[in-house]
């Protein structure tokens, strides 16, 4: 009797060791081992949430490689008004809306899961003038920087919040009574996106 307690006690005082080894070699939930910064290559995908909630949408597509990933994105606005966003402030008596855009982004893990990357969008807005409700689209080639960071749950999810920066022409809309808009050549813009890692090699 004495001999099968001694030998149950030792089998669960090597279990216990065991696993516990094995948890530190996978690391755990919110610590992963390796880090998911680590990660040699991966097919991500994520969305800018909050424009489903304005009658839009945004998906975009990821595949990393080490340090290096490459985005493929669109966006629609719906009844988003862009100018409400921007840190340079909204326009009186107009509204801004992204119309379906496509863009793709090129970024650089710089430390850990910080990344920096530029981009190009081939943006339409459409611009309101809201005394009249009549609206005017400007086509609009963007080019920007941009800096964020994955918190990531776990090994799949993860939530990216950063700043974008927008760099355009100078363009133009007028209207029936002469009341023109000018579409800002420079914008910073706070974005969170929500996303997945889908695939991924270690």
């Amino acid at each position: 009797m004495k001999k099968s307690f001694f030998l149950l006690v030792a089998f669960a005082f090597i279990t216990t060791i065991l696993s516990a080894q094995s948890d530190t070699i996978r690391g755990t939930f919110w610590n992963p081992n390796p880090r998911n910064y680590e990660v040699e290559q991966a097919f991500e995908v994520e969305s800018l949430v909050p424009m489903f909630f304005t009658g839009g949408y945004h998906f975009a597509v990821s595949y990393r490689y080490k340090k290096f990933r490459l985005r493929a994105s669109v966006i629609n606005g719906g009844d988003y008004n862009v100018d409400v966003q921007a840190l340079s402030g909204t326009v009186d008596g107009f509204e801004r809306y992204y119309t379906t855009s496509p863009g793709i982004f090129l970024g650089y893990n710089v430390w850990r899961n910080l990344e920096i990357y530029g981009y190009a969008e081939r943006h339409t807005f459409k611009v309101k003038q809201l005394l009249t409700s009549i609206n005017q689209n400007i086509p609009s080639t963007d080019l920007g920087i941009g800096i964020s960071y994955q918190f990531f749950i776990g090994r799949v999810f993860y939530i990216q919040p950063g700043i974008h920066s927008y760099f355009r022409a100078d363009q133009t809309a007028t209207y029936s009574n002469n009341e023109t808009y000018s579409i800002p050549t420079f914008e910073l813009s706070p974005v969170v996106r929500i996303g997945a890692r889908l695939w991924s090699k270690w």
